[in-house]
């Protein structure tokens, strides 16, 4: 089966999916530059600051939150763990049944303020007054709501 060169053209100028990767790669690429002496990566900050936002909870409503998979936060509330930034205050065979921010997790959160605000500053310029604007109105359309 042969694929019509106006397909083929279709797709390489009008693809939605392959943009909005590109413009996610390039902004995480910003925070983890950023944050590469703190040990940690931008999607870990997140974690952390959903678990100070939302409080002790399972980590199911932090993958909820932050629409991702129970594999990824898993693996990254592990490492968090091991550093103490969060403890499992309840766990068994399947896991740690609910997790919260320690004072340490809490202290190194604003440790990494000034990297995270630089790392803002230089998204918010990629992206323009615009992008950003945008940004923020499609992730609350989508049920992105940090103050819930």
């Amino acid at each position: 089966m042969t694929v019509s060169t106006s397909s083929i053209d279709e797709i390489v100028s009008d693809c939605l999916a392959v943009r909005v990767r590109l413009i996610g790669r390039s902004v995480t690429s910003l925070y983890d530059g950023a944050l590469d002496g703190h040990g940690l990566t931008i999607a870990q900050v997140n974690l952390l600051a959903a678990l100070g936002k939302a409080g002790p909870c399972p980590p199911s409503k932090l993958g909820e939150v932050l629409q991702l998979e129970r594999s990824t936060v898993s693996r990254n509330l592990s490492l968090l763990l091991k550093h103490g930034w969060i403890e499992a205050l309840s766990s068994d065979a399947k896991g740690m049944r609910e997790v919260a921010l320690t004072s340490a997790g809490q202290a190194k959160i604003e440790s990494v303020m000034p990297a995270w605000r630089q790392a803002q500053r230089q998204a918010a310029q990629l992206l323009g007054t615009t992008g950003v604007n945008s940004v923020q109105r499609i992730a609350s359309n989508m049920g992105y709501a940090p103050d819930a």
